[in-house]
């Protein structure tokens, strides 16, 4: 039987405001390091990768993980993410379209967060839907930083979170208050999935913290990106028959 690559959707947000508590509209996006680390990295592995987004729309870089400041000072680094967004422009510009997307057709579903999944993946029906199919059929869910929030529409006929008692991770609350947005926030994501019935996990702020329950794959923050990429394309062969 001829091999096929390993097929991989990747979501991503197409909110470029994420609505306050307050009602006004914040800048956001995704986070250039979540997205470019991972990508990146699937594709090196030889992987086929579909960059999908609700509706179809364009998705925009979160301008505030371009900062210097937001890299830890490394400027270089932020030229990488520049060059790198730039080479996938067109497909960031005109992404898949999320909704028409089988779990069938995939292996493992990857999203990169910023505070834009929290705008639109986290009550979108139709991909809570999706990633329950790809939960059911053993395919490899995986999510980073605040795109756990992705996860939440996932729910099950009688109502219930697919991810009930499943461990997993984020960008924690405590993360959210040294960033400054945490009074702002409508809702802190490790309070929402601990609400949800979620065991949580969360490591130390900042650093890389990654957690495997079954097929669920998620790390808490930008730096946990690449190893959760690595361990994802470590779970999934090359090439499937």
């Amino acid at each position: 039987m001829q091999p096929f690559m390993t097929k991989l959707l990747f979501a991503v947000t197409a909110a470029d405001k994420w609505t306050l508590k307050d009602g006004t509209k914040h800048p956001t996006g995704f986070w250039a390091e979540e997205l470019v680390a991972s990508h990146r990295t699937f594709v090196d592995a030889g992987w086929d990768v579909t960059v999908a987004s609700p509706g179809g729309k364009p998705s925009v870089v979160d301008e505030g993980s371009l900062a210097v400041d937001a890299n830890g000072g490394d400027e270089a680094k932020v030229e990488d993410l520049k060059k790198y967004l730039e080479t996938i422009d067109s497909v960031l510009k005109k992404p898949a379209v999320l909704e028409d997307q089988h779990a069938a057709d995939y292996d493992a579903v990857f999203v990169p967060g910023g505070h834009g999944p929290m705008e639109d993946l986290a009550v979108s029906a139709e991909f809570g839907a999706l990633v329950k199919d790809l939960l059911d059929a053993g395919k490899v869910v995986s999510a980073v930083c605040h795109a756990p929030a992705a996860l939440l529409p996932a729910t099950r006929a009688d109502g219930t979170w697919a991810f009930d008692g499943y461990e997993l991770t984020s960008f924690t609350d405590e993360e959210e208050t040294q960033a400054g947005l945490a009074d702002k926030a409508p809702w802190l994501l490790e309070s929402k999935l601990r609400e949800s019935g979620a065991r949580f996990s969360g490591g130390e702020a900042w650093q890389p913290h990654i957690i495997v329950d079954r097929n669920l794959y998620t790390g808490q923050n930008p730096s946990s990106t690449k190893p959760l990429a690595d361990r994802v394309v470590a779970a999934l062969p090359p090439v499937r028959a």
